[in-house]
């Protein structure tokens, strides 16, 4: 159902301590919405998104995440939450003395996945879905800062979350890498996963599809039109051959 509606804030405080770090924070997420949250460092955006996966808890108004009244979640609810999210991070946090194979296996035991078949088919799907396919024996520190990012977007796919909560997930990487990893991204939502995404990266707005909400000075506003008509991801896609053709040209020249 493609207008399925998976979160909602009316209003929302948040407040760390004794401070409010953003105030009236309203929006709403459906399922296969891409949505952007913009704003300077220390304006509340990893707040917000660390109240999607209850790790911060609102301090007024009303949210529901998945069904999930996130003014009353008690604890031992905050697992199965979980499970319908996977969650981004800027530095990856994979764990440096496990290969990859074993960093997503230890996920999937941990949300009760016991089944050695079911394991084995679940890694795979996931590192060939994020082309990583060949690489599950390597270790986070043989791999590119893209390819660790790549690792942990297959990390947070491995329960078919519905929703994908990415906290600056190109903030580590290079232009191209950056690119790349916003494109896998914007793949799993044509699938029809919402994607949740904190960045400072404005140039990836102006070419991937969404809905764009800005922090600042404890506030939080929509502000989609104020971004260029993103192109689609095919026509990316002919760009990366175009210019790939135009560097072979220049080469051979």
């Amino acid at each position: 159902m493609e207008n399925e509606n998976l979160i909602t804030y009316n209003n929302v405080l948040i407040r760390q301590g004794e401070y409010d770090i953003v105030k009236d924070v309203t929006f709403s997420v459906n399922k296969g919405d891409f949505v952007y949250i913009i704003g300077p460092v220390g304006s509340g955006k990893s707040s917000i998104l660390r109240t999607l996966y209850a790790d911060l808890k609102i301090s007024g108004g009303e949210a529901t995440v998945l069904g999930y009244d996130m003014s009353k979640i008690k604890r031992k609810h905050i697992p199965n939450l979980r499970k319908k999210e996977g969650i981004i991070f800027q530095d990856y946090k994979l764990l440096s003395d496990m290969n990859i194979r074993k960093n997503l296996e230890f996920v999937l035991r941990a949300t009760g996945i016991k089944q050695k078949n079911e394991i084995r088919e679940r890694i795979k799907k996931a590192l060939d879905c994020v082309g990583l396919e060949g690489k599950e024996d390597k270790f986070p520190n043989e791999l590119s800062g893209g390819e660790q990012q790549r690792a942990a977007i297959a990390r947070a796919i491995l329960n078919e979350p519905q929703i994908i909560l990415a906290d600056e997930p190109t903030g580590n990487l290079d232009k191209n890498a950056a690119m790349n990893v916003t494109k896998l991204l914007a793949e799993l939502n044509a699938k029809g996963t919402a994607i949740i995404m904190s960045t400072h990266n404005l140039d990836l707005i102006n070419k991937f599809a969404g809905k764009v909400y800005r922090c600042g000075e404890g506030t939080f506003k929509e502000v989609t039109d104020d971004f260029c008509e993103p192109i689609e991801l095919k026509d990316i896609e002919t760009s990366e051959k175009i210019t790939e053709k135009t560097k072979t040209h220049l080469t051979t020249d």
